[in-house]
């Protein structure tokens, strides 16, 4: 028996546990679409694709429903594919193996998906429960959500006839989001050269490990340690003290990930490699009476390898370290407006060697557009002088709240109704589509719900059981109220 056999609701976690033994990372939806195409057939129910990928189910309204408007349920159909380095794990074949504790579902060693496959399964139930009251329904399954929103930005214009959107993207139960951060990607390519060393030195892997990581703008305020910025200090503070030589440097996956784990790979003459290890061991020391709070299990951990076939000279080192270590990472701007919101932040999510040029990308973020170009302006400015080049993608818009929205009002009510307390209504530092939906599609009154997910795009990342249910629950009263 799976342990999810017996939670409620059933086709709900039915559909969960069937989408989570499909490979869904994104950019690689291919699996779970054809999954999708095949239950609408299953259940006679209408679909259709556009040219990303994206999917649309449509279902009828029940008998005596037929006068009420359409509502789109949205959700993305990819997930962020991270796990621990000791885990053996295939995300292109191996299914998500689940852990129960208590009211938390987890997964073993990686991301659970919940983000947004609960989202998915909610719809799937959705659409294959018969016995529900509701006007006609649109699923919107959106594909490459996690990593650029990319299904959203080229969605069809003859894809949707719905004006009212549940987008169930959201992680926190009692909360109703009506609004999103704007972002936009940056990467910066850093020419390098490259020296041969002595045949003396000792050659050792510096790994960074045990950090929590989590996602780049749920998570931002918590400002948990970045595995690059952590390693970048350690390097750059002992360089100014040792003639090491650096042979490569790695860290983080994916650009909406804070970096959990990060290596770097030096050589040092052997007088000096005892000390250097020792210096190296109080800095982390240091660092971990700093982020102890947030990342109690940080570690550093040193070991001898072979001899490396080149090491960068000593500019190129120079240049790197320096753009490394004064490269921004985390919140910049709390809101002015919202208490508690981050305005604006960055993340730096990944660094990594690739012949000869080092390559960083950096995911930025702001609820004020003109904010968020002046930052990734700053990142231009910082890697000018490194002598770097800086490419970006385009920016994705931001969702500007409506607190007049009809949905909202009526979602509030029905949710008080419900449970005898007044919903959360906020803002979030995280990109939704609803955002890019609502510029394609003018007119549209959206809100975005979900259950209560933690630490998503992180092996961390758990879902609440108990908030399932209400929320599911909830999702169905607005669809047979509106």
């Amino acid at each position: 028996m799976s342990v999810v056999d017996n939670l409620e609701p059933k086709l709900l976690w039915k559909e969960f546990e069937k989408i989570s033994k499909i490979p869904r990372c994104s950019k690689h939806e291919g699996k779970i679409r054809e999954y999708l195409l095949a239950f609408a057939k299953q259940y006679g129910l209408k679909s259709k694709t556009d040219k990303t990928g994206n999917v649309v189910i449509s279902k009828p309204a029940s008998s005596g429903m037929e006068g009420k408007p359409t509502v789109i349920l949205q959700s993305h159909m990819d997930m962020v594919c991270e796990k621990n380095s000791d885990v053996d794990h295939d995300f292109t074949k191996d299914p998500i193996k689940f852990k129960l504790n208590g009211d938390n579902l987890t997964a073993d060693g990686t991301t659970l998906g919940a983000d947004d496959g609960i989202g998915v399964a909610t719809t799937l139930a959705i659409l294959e429960d018969n016995t529900l009251k509701h006007g006609p329904i649109e699923g919107l399954f959106t594909v490459d959500e996690e990593t650029g929103l990319t299904g959203a930005f080229a969605l069809e214009s003859d894809m949707l006839t719905g004006k009212i959107m549940l987008n169930i993207d959201s992680e926190d139960f009692g909360v109703i989001t009506v609004g999103c951060a704007g972002g936009g990607d940056s990467k910066i390519e850093l020419p390098l050269k490259t020296q041969s060393i002595s045949k003396d030195m000792e050659n050792m892997l510096i790994k960074i490990s045990g950090l929590r990581g989590g996602h780049s703008g749920v998570d931002a305020h918590e400002q948990r340690g970045n595995a690059i910025k952590l390693l970048a200090r350690m390097l750059w503070k002992t360089s100014q003290n040792y003639d090491f030589c650096l042979a490569d440097i790695k860290g983080g996956d994916k650009h909406n990930a804070i970096p959990r784990e990060a290596y770097a790979k030096v050589s040092i003459d052997k007088a000096d490699k005892n000390k250097f290890i020792s210096d190296l061991k109080s800095e982390e020391k240091d660092i971990l009476g700093e982020i102890k709070p947030i990342d109690p299990n940080f570690k550093m951990d040193v070991e001898d390898i072979e001899k490396p076939d080149k090491v960068l000279d000593k500019n190129s080192q120079n240049n790197l370290l320096d753009l490394l270590h004064g490269l921004p990472h985390g919140v910049d701007k709390m809101s002015y407006d919202i208490p508690g919101l981050v305005e604006t932040s960055t993340n730096l999510a990944t660094v990594v060697l690739d012949g000869n040029n080092a390559i960083m990308g950096l995911s930025s973020r702001s609820s004020i557009t003109s904010a968020l170009q002046d930052f990734r302006d700053r990142i231009h400015a910082i890697a000018n002088l490194s002598g770097a080049t800086v490419s970006e993608e385009t920016p994705y818009p931001g969702w500007k709240p409506n607190l007049d929205s009809k949905l909202l009002k009526q979602s509030k009510k029905i949710f008080k109704d419900m449970y005898g307390e007044e919903p959360t209504v906020e803002a979030i530092h995280a990109g939704l589509e609803c955002g890019i939906i609502g510029e394609k599609f003018p007119g549209m009154d959206m809100i975005s719900i979900g259950p209560t997910i933690k630490y998503p795009h992180s092996p961390e990342e758990q879902v609440h059981v108990s908030t399932v249910g209400k929320f599911y629950d909830f999702t169905l009263k607005i669809i047979e109220s509106v």
